[in-house]
């Protein structure tokens, strides 16, 4: 975290003070004759070999990266394979949705998260993102932040991808980047607090500079151009008879050459001048048979071992696999992916997250976050399956939560809905096959007869739920009053009563005693509304 120093100065993660003059002003500026060149003056994949590989290699481990760093850049443009898996892990993180997080649901957070949230909505910002992802190849990057405050308040107008040999590890501990500088080009200079936004993947332990994919593949690159180029000089000659030349024991110095030349242009002239004391012979070989396969194959393997190391699996680039089979490698493999993108959050809230709040907000005890979730697939089919069993068993779930899983919009109230279709196991019984048996019990269940099953859709449907509380609210008025005279004697018994023999002996007496008239008709009356409504709304039943 960023501190305060005894003056106000704002320090940052280096404990570097920050120079809010140099915030506005170009830093990292490119020359023709200076150590910061954007222009190569040699190749280093043409014609690499062994040796030279592995004294690049040496030389880049040891803070001496330049030839390195080209040869990492030369193999994305020349490797058609390389650059597109690089590629692909690339876009895979810079394809995620951007959120950002309050740190809480205080009015301040909210408003800090707010104002980070426009930020990440510049379209400059994903630029810096694709630049930024440039350092898993190299193991290193840099954009420049090119401040404007000409609107009173601190925004990242630009942000300016940097060349990598522009930099340089330091020498004591090889993790701090610094920025070579004509008057130090040996261990460079400090860069400057709140100006940079410097990834630097951790892609294993050990030393950042030694980290890149583009070392751990060199060398499959580089048998790879040794395979090609022996594949092209193959293919030249694949298919072509052998020319043999032959010469009498009396040819002389001058004759051998001009059959040698007659031998080597006969291939594309097809045509020679040779003296009658001299012959060509065509002769068929037999040891080219599946050449063509061995240097292919080679070609591919290595391709294999590219897509793992930069993938970590080869089904969704390599092996013609199934759609099944790539959904679940899903390009990059999902660990790969989730690290990534907490790697470059990391660097985002570090870099340019804090300072923006610290320039314009002050040093804040807590910042909000930018996060680059990684969306987990689910198996909706699951989900379904699970809600078929477990809701009719009583788990209560939000209808709005389940929409949500599917994708599924809110229905509007004018649009036509879909409805369950009914199966042969739970089709009704038709009304002509109910009047044949006269009752419900010979239906399966209660829902199986046309009648009943027809009156419970429009109970369901069609009845007016105020209808049904009314008469709920009725009939529970005055119950105590209409009970009192059944239960008042129960309970009198039962205290005069000195067993319960005694008490079921009594009983039949105290029933006949018993007027539950009121009860009765109040049931009935009940009764009879509840019928009548029912067959209001049930549209057979006036048939």
């Amino acid at each position: 975290m960023e501190k305060v120093h005894e003056r106000g100065t704002v320090l940052d993660h280096h404990g570097q003070p920050v120079n809010k003059k140099q915030l506005t002003e170009e830093v990292v500026t490119a020359s023709l004759t200076g150590v910061r060149n954007v222009w190569h003056n040699h190749t280093v994949a043409s014609g690499l070999t062994p040796e030279t590989l592995a004294a690049l290699l040496h030389n880049a481990a040891n803070n001496q990266p330049y030839e390195y760093l080209v040869l990492a850049e030369e193999m994305e443009e020349r490797d058609l394979h390389y650059q597109s898996v690089l590629g692909t892990r690339k876009r895979a993180i810079s394809g995620l949705d951007v959120t950002v997080e309050a740190f809480s649901d205080d009015k301040q957070d909210i408003k800090l998260t707010d104002e980070v949230r426009a930020i990440t909505r510049m379209p400059a910002f994903g630029i810096m993102i694709d630049d930024a992802l440039d350092a898993l190849g190299k193991g290193y990057s840099v954009n420049e932040i090119l401040w404007d405050k000409s609107e009173s308040q601190w925004m990242p107008s630009q942000y300016r991808y940097r060349d990598p040999k522009f930099f340089i590890f330091d020498q004591i501990n090889g993790r701090e980047l610094r920025l070579l500088d004509d008057e130090n080009n040996y261990e460079g200079i400090a860069l400057s607090p709140y100006k940079f936004i410097t990834h630097i993947p951790r892609l294993k332990s050990g030393l950042p500079i030694r980290g890149g994919l583009a070392r751990l593949v060199a060398t499959a690159y580089m048998c790879k151009a040794y395979s090609i180029t022996d594949w092209l000089a193959f293919a030249e000659v694949f298919g072509m008879p052998l020319r043999l030349g032959k010469y009498g024991t009396q040819a002389s110095e001058d004759d051998i050459h001009k059959l040698i030349s007659a031998v080597a242009n006969i291939g594309s002239d097809a045509a020679a001048v040779i003296p009658d004391s001299m012959k060509i012979e065509f002769e068929k070989s037999g040891t080219t048979s599946g050449g063509d396969k061995l240097f292919q194959n080679l070609a591919e393997w290595l391709d294999r071992q590219i897509s793992k190391a930069v993938l970590g699996q080869t089904m969704t680039s390599d092996d013609g696999s199934s759609q099944a089979q790539a959904n679940v490698h899903n390009d990059v493999r999902k660990d790969i992916l989730k690290a990534d993108a907490t790697q470059l959050e990391h660097t985002l809230n570090r870099d340019l997250i804090k300072p923006f709040i610290d320039l314009n907000f002050g040093v804040q005890k807590n910042y909000p976050l930018i996060k680059l979730p990684v969306p987990e697939p689910e198996d909706m089919t699951l989900l379904v399956n699970a809600l078929k069993e477990l809701v009719p068993l009583g788990l209560k779930v939000e209808e709005s939560q389940v929409r949500d899983k599917l994708g599924i919009s809110d229905p509007d109230k004018k649009s036509d809905l879909l409805h369950p279709t009914q199966t042969d196991s739970n089709k009704p019984m038709d009304r002509q096959e109910h009047n044949k048996t006269g009752n419900h019990k010979t239906a399966i269940n209660h829902r199986q007869c046309s009648c009943c099953h027809s009156t419970a859709l429009n109970e369901q449907e069609n009845t007016d739920p105020d209808w049904l509380d009314e008469l709920e609210a009725e009939a529970m008025e005055e119950w105590e009053l209409q009970m009192e005279p059944i239960i008042d004697p129960v309970l009198s018994l039962a205290e005069e009563a000195q067993s319960y023999d005694e008490f079921m002996a009594r009983l039949p007496e105290l029933l006949e005693t018993m007027k539950p008239d009121e009860l009765i008709k109040k049931l009935a009356e009940q009764t009879f509304k509840a019928r009548g409504v029912g067959d209001a709304s049930d549209p057979s039943h006036l048939q």
